[in-house]
């Protein structure tokens, strides 16, 4: 029997060793950390004859050596280990590619880019299924991949058979698929993030722009800087999209804004028709409406009729953790935006809010570059409230700019219990948590960050 090892036992890697193990291999399955529901996970799968190693890093020795290694997304794809084994000839996936392996006879939409890629892949499932597609969300989105691999294979004849499978791809899930071909791609923004992996902005973008090379037809968002500038010429036959109307599609087909309706024009030649009014998205800012036409495009692409398009958009609720409204409170919105992880999605978030805020930023802070964002801080913020690792740097960032409405709260709830008081202090209209961090110095994920600063804004403010 050929052995399989899954990297990381997290949700993905779980489903990726049951998916391995319903193929026929022997797995086994390692995580260098280790904690009371880890082990408890661990008696569960030796039930199913998975094998389990905790506190453990996978050594290659030559005598008992996988014939698969299946990485999670969070594992470095350039780590000895992993290096060592592709030098070997050892197979070496990401558990993404193990999915696409076992549902590539379903169209996917694939959807990757710097920000943007959570809410414009809830869009596009939310279209489908209002469509009566079978059509789930998946990879950095809800369940993982494998996840939705695993449940169609246990399910059999006794389900509805998979439409489309409609994926959210970070640039390590690309990295890592050697095979991933949707039939249709989205490109939503690029902007430097995650470099202390990827290490320069080429490689970055060479890593997503694979997964488009891949795909049978692409979208793009044309007002995005970067991917215009690159992108325009390189990819002649892709569809772009653009808030600002037909004029900046130069000669390409895509989709686009009017007179409030979203546009579409299949052909450069061809006269462009109504879809829907843009009207009907209930979400604020610009890079929603952004988000709104790369969905548009791809459920148009998928021969879905702008009934369903209009139903979707018209009822879907948002995202949680993007600009998310969580209560108001004399007056004053309470807005959850954990998911701006960076720079670029912290001044998006910014920028879609009434000023003058008060701003909660801080975490572990990420590589990248603050200007833009410095800027729409001096031009909307009243005050800013830090937290986490990153509040000794951000607070000399707001200093270097002659900004000196700031202070150091340490936590959360802290920051949570004084943005009231200052809120009425300064007449603000919201208090918005935009990190511009990772979570990970106080915080297991985004989300769960943004859970405690709902919980905590509901106790205090609901």
């Amino acid at each position: 029997m050929s052995k399989a090892h899954v990297i990381g036992l997290g949700k993905s890697g779980v489903a990726a060793a049951r998916l391995l193990k319903r193929e026929g291999w022997e797995v086994e399955i390692g995580d260098t950390k280790t904690s009371p529901d880890l082990l408890h996970l661990q008696q569960e799968l030796a039930a199913e004859n998975i094998t389990v190693k905790l506190g453990y890093s996978l050594q290659l020795d030559g005598e008992q050596d996988p014939q698969l290694i299946v990485v999670s997304p969070g594992v470095p794809w350039d780590i000895p280990v992993l290096v060592q084994a592709r030098n070997q000839g050892i197979e070496t996936i990401g558990e993404m590619e193990l999915a696409w392996r076992n549902l590539n006879t379903v169209p996917w939409v694939g959807i990757t880019g710097t920000n943007g890629k959570t809410t414009t892949t809830s869009l596009v499932a939310a279209i489908f299924q209002t469509a009566g597609l079978n059509a789930p969300s998946c990879g950095n989105i809800g369940y993982a991949a494998t996840e939705v691999a695993l449940a169609s294979a246990q399910a059999g004849d006794h389900t509805l058979p998979l439409d489309w499978v409609i994926a959210e791809i970070s640039s390590y899930q690309s990295e890592s698929s050697s095979t991933l071909s949707p039939r249709i791609g989205i490109w939503t923004t690029f902007t430097p993030d995650h470099l202390a992996r990827h290490k320069t902005l080429e490689n970055y973008y060479n890593i997503k722009a694979k997964l488009l090379h891949k795909s049978e037809l692409q979208i793009f968002n044309g007002d995005d800087l970067y991917l215009r500038q690159v992108g325009l010429s390189q990819w002649e036959n892709a569809y772009w999209t653009s808030v600002k109307g037909e004029k900046e599609l130069i000669g390409h087909r895509g989709f686009y804004l009017e007179d409030g309706w979203v546009m579409e024009k299949l052909t450069p030649q061809s006269s462009s028709i109504r879809i829907i009014p843009s009207s009907a998205l209930k979400m604020v800012g610009t890079h929603n409406l952004q988000n709104l036409l790369m969905a548009v495009a791809a459920a148009r692409l998928a021969g879905i009729e702008s009934d369903a398009i209009h139903q979707a958009i018209s009822e879907f609720p948002g995202v949680p953790h993007r600009v998310e409204l969580i209560c108001t409170w004399s007056g004053i919105q309470f807005i959850n935006d954990s998911k701006a992880t960076n720079y670029d999605a912290a001044e998006v978030g910014l920028k879609s809010v009434a000023a003058p805020v008060i701003l909660i930023a801080g975490g572990e802070a990420k590589e990248g570059e603050d200007t833009a964002w410095l800027a729409e801080i001096q031009a909307k913020a009243a005050y800013v409230l830090l937290i986490g690792n990153a509040a000794p740097y951000f607070g000399q960032r707001l200093a270097s700019i002659g900004y000196h409405n700031y202070l150091d709260v340490g936590t959360m709830a802290k920051a949570v219990d004084m943005a009231g008081d200052l809120a009425q202090k300064y007449q603000a209209k919201s208090v918005l948590l935009s990190p511009a961090c990772a979570s990970f110095d106080q915080y297991p994920n985004f989300e769960v960050r943004g859970d405690d600063f709902r919980q905590l804004c509901l106790t205090k403010f609901g």
